[in-house]
């Protein structure tokens, strides 16, 4: 059982900067990949970002690419999505998610991922 905790979310000016953080709990997190989905009000929950066990495969959805780097320091159990020249546009609660423990496939759909933080609120806003 793999146990997340997300942080880092706050209020931000549009062009503006926010590193969201996301620890986890027991000794399995090298062998999850993980990412990070989004969820705006009256909106479906979408993907943002995931990666490999190792960090050095990276998937981005299209409206973030450019802006978003997903990064994971095994060491810490933590995972991280830095997020530059924001637009009101990503205003969301923002989730990170594990997947199954030993599964490579870097996923991007919300079924393949097996755990969920409790989310962070970002908002972008003037």
């Amino acid at each position: 059982q793999v146990q997340l905790v997300e942080s880092g979310g706050g209020l931000v000016q549009p062009g503006g900067s926010l590193r969201l953080s996301c620890s986890a709990s027991g000794d399995t997190f090298r062998t999850h990949v993980m990412g990070w989905f989004r969820q705006a009000p009256g909106k479906e929950r979408e993907f943002v970002a995931a990666i490999s066990w190792g960090g050095s495969s990276t998937i981005y959805a299209n409206s973030v690419k450019g802006r978003f780097t997903i990064s994971r320091d095994n060491a810490k159990n933590t995972v991280y999505l830095q997020m530059n020249n924001l637009v009101p546009e990503d205003t969301a609660v923002y989730y990170c998610a594990a997947g199954a423990p030993g599964v490579m496939r870097i996923a991007t759909t919300r079924s393949e991922y097996n755990y969920w933080g409790q989310g962070t609120q970002v908002t972008v806003s003037s």
